[in-house]
């Protein structure tokens, strides 16, 4: 082993990215080490490499292809899940949350309505310390009685909260857990296979690492991850959760954003899509130069997530790009979508 030199401090110790039409894939390549390194060495705050014939190298291609933690990407995947719920009639996009979801009270006293969680404009906090409650009980507790800090539909405030109260209001309505709707909506339709809530331990080689998890710079203290979500509420919760727990890769994600592109490739209606991707967007963040790069200003639609992943799917130029990096390995720094931004900037060049 070796630490890394001093100011050595790569963006991400990997990256897999594929990018394409409608029709079907430019660019699918892969960087860097899905895992390498073994620890963070807080005292020299650098991290501490494992020798080279040990690391495991970033690869792309279908049942091949590295796994990535997609942190807030999954996100749209819950959105997709209730818009299709909306177009088969179990829930509506103004009906309020605790109409389908009554133990949240909260919601219930302040009228919160499901478009409102899907567009983060019911007011909530960003985050809870679910992670610190001992068992589920306790912890939906306090999420069903956590309040506003904003009247709902005031203002926007991103919030993972909205995300999980989603996946109540989903479940109830739809009489599975949300596990099981992602792979009925969307992975099982368009075979993605290499996209699931808590893989299995066969797929653990082909797995990025995450973080050497520890506290002051973590919320948990559980070592370095790899195959766990990275997410402490979405740990502390089972590790299937509204705002985080997917695990994907490039190839896989690819296949959703082409479906997007054609109409909504049998997965949600045309004019689902529409509701999805259109200003202001459900789930999907509209225009966000800050990591589409060039990619943003004629409605192009995506989401970033805290591991170092990201998606943009841009139906004016009919392109779509995936970043998949694991910028928190070994540890946590202080986010930089430069990289990202880069990416989509070169995309809309070479597309025009």
């Amino acid at each position: 082993m070796r630490a890394l030199p001093e100011g050595e401090r790569p963006w991400c110790s990997g990256v897999a990215v594929a990018a394409g039409t409608g029709s079907g894939p430019l660019v699918e390549d892969a960087f860097g080490w899905a895992v390498r390194y073994e620890v963070y060495d807080e005292s020299a705050d650098r991290g501490v490499e494992l020798p080279r014939e040990e690391r495991v190298p970033v690869r792309t291609g279908r049942r091949h292809g590295t796994v990535f933690d997609l942190a807030s990407l999954t996100k749209l995947f819950t959105t997709i899940v209730a818009v299709r719920a909306v177009e088969r009639g179990q829930i509506d996009l103004d009906g309020r949350v605790a109409s389908y979801a009554p133990e949240l009270t909260a919601a219930a006293e302040h009228g919160v309505t499901v478009r409102q969680l899907l567009t983060h404009t019911s007011g909530l906090l960003p985050e809870l310390p679910l992670y610190e409650y001992a068992d589920d009980e306790q912890r939906l507790a306090r999420l069903s009685a956590e309040p506003p800090t904003t009247p709902p539909g005031a203002a926007r405030r991103y919030s993972d909260l909205n995300f999980l109260l989603l996946q109540r209001v989903l479940e109830h309505a739809c009489g599975r857990t949300l596990d099981r709707l992602v792979g009925d909506t969307i992975t099982g339709p368009l075979g993605m296979a290499d996209t699931r809530f808590r893989p299995p331990s066969s797929w653990l080689p082909r797995i990025a690492a995450t973080e050497d998890q520890r506290r002051p710079w973590a919320r948990l203290d559980r070592g370095m991850l790899r195959g766990v979500v990275h997410d402490e509420n979405a740990w502390a919760l089972g590790g299937v959760a509204g705002h985080a727990g997917l695990f994907s890769t490039a190839g896989d994600l690819a296949v959703l954003c082409r479906a997007l592109l054609r109409g909504g490739g049998g997965v949600v209606s045309s004019a689902s899509v529409d509701l999805l991707l259109n200003a202001p967007g459900l789930g999907f963040e509209v225009d966000q130069p800050w990591f589409m790069g060039e990619l943003a200003g004629r409605g192009a639609a995506g989401h970033t997530g805290f591991t170092g992943t990201s998606l943009v799917v841009d139906r004016a130029r009919d392109v779509y790009l995936v970043l998949l990096a694991n910028t928190v390995h070994p540890r946590r720094r202080p986010g930089n979508s430069a990289p990202r931004a880069a990416a989509g900037t070169a995309l809309a060049g070479a597309v025009g």
